[in-house]
């Protein structure tokens, strides 16, 4: 039977939250998270009530309220934040092809669009290379740029990435919290969160554990960085299907 009682737990009020994240990164404990849009608490068992979240809302969505809540498990949360951190011990990985490209240019001249292939879809892809190991802090097309870091099987799992996720103002990076070098990521990801003026950052990841590394990896990054930017967490099934976000 689960035990409830009278305890300061975090209420969001849906009708103010405009889903920037702010409040998910500066949770510690991973209460919070942005589902269809809007900021969630994912277990009272996460939330301690301290209320790290209420300064970081620039919408005033959040309030700290007495209520009858299960209790905060701290184990749990300790175990939770194992699992993320365990997928940060990765083996390097290399590739050659490290020149950049940039195929559109930022308020400059636009290049001829990629060839449509067969499906007749046209690809949004901006610039080259996209693996988060190869491209510098400073290369011309992360500037101001809205950043997706999406893990590596995303794009062949989730038919619709480049309609959802490319275009505008967004640019793709790519890693694998299975493969790569994690500490090495997420210097790198500081250093372009720091430098490139990020404006903000969506992860998108496989609903495999193994993937929360991403996520993980992502906050602590912009923590380092300075630059809290909004923040979206989006997860897509093994069978290609968008389990929120």
């Amino acid at each position: 039977m689960v035990t409830r009682t009278v305890r300061n737990t975090v209420k969001i009020d849906e009708e103010k939250c405009n889903g920037c994240g702010a409040c998910v990164i500066s949770c510690a404990e991973g209460a919070l998270q942005i589902i269809d849009g809007k900021a969630r608490l994912m277990s009272e068992t996460y939330c301690d009530g301290l209320g790290a979240c209420l300064g970081k809302c620039p919408q005033d969505a959040i309030t700290v309220e007495a209520r009858a809540a299960e209790e905060f498990d701290e184990a749990a949360v300790e175990a939770r934040v194992k699992v993320e951190k365990a997928a940060a011990e990765k083996p390097q990985f290399a590739c050659p092809s490290a020149s950049i490209k940039q195929f559109a240019g930022k308020g400059g001249t636009i290049a001829p669009p990629a060839p449509v292939g067969e499906t007749g879809v046209e690809s949004r892809l901006t610039h080259w290379p996209v693996q988060l190991a190869l491209v510098p802090p400073a290369a011309p097309f992360l500037k101001a740029a809205d950043l997706v870091l999406a893990a590596d099987c995303v794009p062949f799992a989730y038919a619709g990435f480049h309609r959802d996720f490319l275009g505008g103002n967004t640019e793709l990076l790519v890693a694998c919290p299975k493969l790569d070098d994690f500490a090495a990521h997420q210097e790198k990801l500081t250093e372009i969160l720091r430098q490139a003026g990020i404006k903000s950052l969506t992860v998108v990841h496989m609903e495999v554990p193994c993937c929360s590394g991403l996520v993980h990896m992502a906050k602590q990054a912009i923590l380092a960085s300075g630059n809290v930017v909004p923040f979206r967490e989006i997860t897509i099934g093994v069978q290609g299907d968008r389990k929120d976000g």
